[in-house]
């Protein structure tokens, strides 16, 4: 009788390569903006980059809130650094550009809502956490500085994407991912860590659909 070799098992790939390599297409998705693209063209009025603004602080109050709720949390407090927080620079921006504008806003209300659904349990916050800072690390760095070019600043307005407790983002963004890696979960854990990263890109992209629809009223 011939004997039959058990299946091979794959080895599990980090956590954070699964996490990138797993939302790719989502990614890709949510950063084709037509807002972004017109806004890091200078053509997106005053009023229209102060609407993104309060809608990103929404969003941020929401996330820094639920990060002071997990600071025990075993997975949560892995990851959380209060150099990364992003809530005093958006009022500093939102000073600049004219200040807090009421504005309604479902995507922004559907974000902020899952954050909050989503913090029960430091894994789904992680998923957050990530998806959020590593972005203004990496791609949040070059828009600042477009932006700043652009709209002929100094500085000031556009300090949300300024990081001056990092000055070295690569290292670490490095360090962030060990720490992602050593994180004590479990295959199914790690899947569903990663379906609500692909999550929140989806909710960014509503929230970039939305502003999209209103660029006319702020063609600048």
């Amino acid at each position: 009788m011939a004997i039959v070799s058990p299946p091979t098992q794959l080895p599990t790939p980090p956590l954070s390569a699964l996490l990138r390599d797993g939302s790719a297409a989502e990614h890709r998705e949510a950063e084709g903006s037509s807002f972004m693209t017109e806004l890091l063209a200078g053509r997106v009025s005053r009023e229209g980059y102060a609407v993104y603004l309060s809608c990103l602080r929404r969003v941020y109050a929401a996330l820094e809130g639920a990060a002071a709720t997990l600071a025990a949390d075993p997975i949560a407090s892995a990851v959380i650094d209060p150099r990364l927080e992003r809530l005093a620079a958006i009022d500093a921006d939102l000073e600049f550009w004219g200040g807090m504008v009421e504005h309604a806003s479902p995507a922004t209300d559907a974000y902020v809502s899952r954050i909050q659904q989503a913090s029960a349990w430091g894994g789904t916050f992680v998923a957050h956490h990530y998806t959020r800072y590593l972005g203004d690390l990496s791609g949040g760095q070059a828009i600042g500085r477009l932006l700043a070019r652009e709209l002929g600043l100094d500085g000031a307005g556009v300090a949300f994407y300024a990081f001056p407790d990092i000055p070295k983002p690569k290292p670490y963004k490095d360090a962030y991912r060990e720490r992602l890696d050593a994180l004590a979960l479990d295959p199914v854990e790690q899947q569903l860590v990663l379906a609500e990263v692909k999550g929140v890109f989806g909710l960014n992209g509503a929230l970039f659909s939305e502003l999209t629809q209103q660029l006319p009223a702020w063609k600048r």
